[in-house]
């Protein structure tokens, strides 16, 4: 099949042209690279963001990054790009009229990608079917804001609305979000397919502690309490700073510090970071609290595995994939109930599920993720079964069996 995939305002190569990535970045690179090897051609059209990047990138032999003008050359905030999708979709329009491209499926990824797949089909008369990823969810989101920033434009919601009922397919990276699409925005069942994300374990794996200290030229040796992500509001990083504060009040031997990975190489929230220094120095625990910057891919199993826990306290969390590298790499993961990936514990795993915005509980989890060697054990043990089924090859598997599907 050839397939078009939109991903207007994150390149999947974001990180190799110096911006700040996520997670969709990485689950749109890597679904994508999946689906290659399966055979399939795929068109990843993408926003440029500089001055330096070409049109095109031929990533793999079947596989390209399209780079498009739309508004100026630099990173913008999300919500500006609203007003340069009509130019994004022109733009568009008029790569694919003139190479003479046609596609089997166009695979939209976030609510803009989706507007602009809309726009393209009623503008254009083209009838592709449309398969969407939210990735996020609007409603959902302000909800849980925890500043006006964060909050999502009304205009957002109108347009999710829009896009489930006009995608012939949507993807939801966890029942959870298969359950907000059913109830919160009446979208039929049958639409949505729940896709897990994948880990590649050949990146992410178990390696020696002593190893991985070095490699992050750590010398400390206090139990690294870890946590990779955006620094921002909803991530609940306050939470559990408070959580390390209760820790150490309650257990003063115990020599632990914070290491937060995942602060701007460009873009992001630097009123974020200075809430979360101001909090630290009032709760005392500066001396204990690190920041990393943000770090590529095959960078990241070190500081895992250098960790004796990862914790992902947040408010709202579509999946939560640096979950799932952490565990891919037998490091104990401490997840809120709001986070998708939250459905795949079990019961076996759920004592490592803590409710959202609970410090007390956070500390006790940590307390015992770090000192339970029987429970790290038997951890490691279920873990090890459990991840063997997250492989992005089964991503793209469920993936192309939606795209036939509707085709």
């Amino acid at each position: 099949m050839r397939i078009a995939m939109i991903s207007y305002h994150a390149c999947p190569l974001a990180y190799q042209e110096g911006k700040e990535t996520g997670g969709m970045q990485v689950y749109v690179l890597e679904l994508t690279k999946a689906l290659v090897k399966m055979g399939h051609r795929v068109d990843i059209y993408t926003r440029i963001q500089d001055t330096v990047s070409p049109e095109i990138v031929d990533f793999l032999p079947g596989m390209r990054v399209i780079h498009l003008p739309a508004g100026p050359r630099h990173g913008l905030d999300k919500k500006l790009l609203v007003k340069h999708i009509p130019a994004f979709v022109k733009n568009l329009h008029r790569y694919i009229r003139r190479n003479k491209l046609s596609y089997d499926i166009i695979h939209a990824h976030y609510y803009q990608s989706g507007l602009i797949a809309m726009q393209l089909k009623s503008q254009h008369g083209i009838r592709t079917p449309l398969v969407t990823s939210f990735h996020t969810l609007a409603l959902i989101k302000n909800m849980v804001a925890r500043t006006p920033a964060e909050a999502a434009a009304p205009e957002r919601v109108a347009i999710e609305f829009d896009l489930v009922k006009k995608s012939a397919a949507i993807v939801a990276a966890s029942v959870l979000d298969r359950e907000y699409l059913i109830s919160l925005y009446n979208c039929p069942t049958e639409v949505i397919s729940v896709i897990n994300p994948g880990v590649d374990t050949a990146v992410f794996k178990p390696i020696p502690k002593k190893e991985a200290l070095d490699y992050i030229a750590s010398a400390t040796r206090d139990k690294i309490i870890l946590f990779v992500g955006r620094i921002e509001p909803l991530k609940g990083i306050d939470v559990l700073m408070h959580a390390i504060k209760i820790l150490q009040s309650k257990k003063p031997s115990l020599d632990a510090c914070l290491l937060i990975v995942g602060g701007q190489r460009g873009e992001g929230r630097p009123e974020e970071l200075l809430r979360l220094k101001k909090l630290e120095k009032t709760l005392g625990i500066s001396p204990i609290v690190g920041y990393i910057t943000q770090r590529h891919q095959h960078e990241l199993p070190y500081y895992y595995n250098a960790a004796e826990v990862m914790v992902l306290p947040s408010y709202y969390e579509s999946f939560g994939m640096t979950a799932l590298e952490a565990m891919a790499c037998e490091v104990p993961v401490i997840i809120t109930n709001t986070s998708g990936i939250s459905s795949l514990f079990g019961h076996e795993l759920s004592q490592l599920i803590v409710s959202a915005n609970n410090p007390l509980e956070l500390a006790s989890q940590i307390d015992n993720a770090i000192n339970n060697q029987q429970f790290r054990r038997e951890y490691q043990q279920k873990v090890r079964q459990l991840i063997r089924h997250f492989t992005w090859e089964e991503t793209a598997r469920k993936t192309t069996a939606v795209y036939k599907r509707i085709s």
